[in-house]
């Protein structure tokens, strides 16, 4: 019984088991997976663990189900401070606040944003000591630092590979998942958070969820689905080099990057690999297998179609033009001495009609 095991995960919880705790609710979850207070009690599991991009992860589950829990904010708030996302904290905190007005661990959070969020703005360089949350007890983190160590596991290889490539305002990250439909495809942005889930009916699901190496503008970045890839532009907040896609603890200080001073004949940097890598040769390998797409019916005639005007001269994509419009559709030339001086007749297929469309 799923009751059984959150009782059992709260007595480990009073131990000091975090990772006990964590698995029990993971079974708990299986059981139920649509009760939003084993999602919050596993994201508390998880910032006492340091898993805090699952712990945010956890939340907002929490929240989706049920968005009057007050516990699921203030998870969310205490791991996104965990992680330097000060502004995001701030407004689940005070909507938890908005939920529990007795609850003093709200206010005092709320208070620390507010003092992180105003050092930060008359910071140079964004790069600071990570923070204990007020309801964190520093007991807790020693107890963490003292569990025994993990035992080595073996790692599975990634689904799909990624790669990444950074301009001095921005990053693209490329997955390499082929004819993906768009509507499978999950991506969020947080202020250093990137999550990309897919989810193909009948095949295991695949999450792609770090944390980013700088901060980044959410509400300016985007993502494109191609029949090749997933393609996603990360606007930096600040113009600073990203040793590395994702975050590391070790504190360098990044050094800004001059925009006016980049010219078009600089190529971009692609950090993410120690071998050198001819990135022209990988585009236009992805574009080939683009173009050796095998396409069926209608699909493949507009291909062909793409194909030749792509090609064309300039008066030859003109006369494909002219004729397709004035024959509404029936007839397509690449001739143009022969259809730039006259009207193009329509040439309605055997056994049909052409008629004129009534607006």
């Amino acid at each position: 019984m799923a009751s059984d095991l959150e009782a059992k995960a709260k007595e480990a919880f009073v131990e000091d088991h975090f990772e006990l705790a964590v698995d029990l609710l993971s079974q708990a979850i299986n059981l139920e997976p649509n009760k939003a207070e084993l999602y919050a009690d596993r994201a508390q599991g998880n910032i006492k663990l340091n898993n805090l991009t699952e712990a945010v992860a956890d939340a907002n589950k929490a929240i989706e189900l049920n968005p009057s829990l007050p516990k699921a904010y203030l998870r969310k708030g205490t791991a996104c401070l965990k992680l330097e996302e000060y502004q995001t904290a701030k407004a689940a905190l005070e909507i938890g606040a908005s939920l529990s007005p007795d609850n003093p661990r709200f206010v005092n959070l709320i208070k620390e944003c507010d003092k992180l969020i105003a050092e930060e703005s008359y910071t140079t360089i964004p790069i600071q000591e990570k923070t204990i949350a007020r309801d964190d007890n520093p007991k807790d983190v020693q107890q963490q630092d003292d569990l025994p160590e993990k035992p080595p596991v073996a790692v599975n290889k990634p689904k799909y590979r990624h790669e990444f490539y950074q301009k001095p305002d921005q990053v693209v990250v490329t997955i390499f998942a082929k004819k993906i439909p768009k509507e499978s495809i999950t991506v969020e942005f947080g202020e250093q958070i990137l999550s990309v889930s897919i989810n193909v009916p009948g095949e295991d699901a695949y999450v792609f969820q770090t944390r980013l190496f700088g901060k980044i503008v959410p509400s300016n970045c985007r993502y494109e689905v191609l029949s090749t890839k997933i393609e996603i532009r990360l606007e930096k907040a600040e113009a600073i080099h990203w040793s590395s896609l994702e975050f590391t603890k070790n504190v360098v200080v990044p050094q800004r990057v001059n925009a006016s001073s980049v010219t078009a004949s600089h190529r971009p940097s692609y950090p993410s690999s120690k071998q050198t890598r001819d990135w022209d040769k990988i585009e236009a390998q992805v574009k080939k297998e683009e173009k050796d797409e095998k396409l069926d019916g209608d699909a493949a005639l507009n291909k062909f179609f793409r194909e030749i005007y792509q090609d064309a001269d300039e008066d030859t994509r003109r006369a494909m033009k002219k004729s397709f419009v004035e024959s509404n559709g029936t007839v397509l030339s690449t001739n143009w001495k022969e259809v730039g001086s006259k009207k193009v007749e329509g040439s309605p297929p055997d056994g049909m009609e052409l008629k004129k469309w009534e607006y």
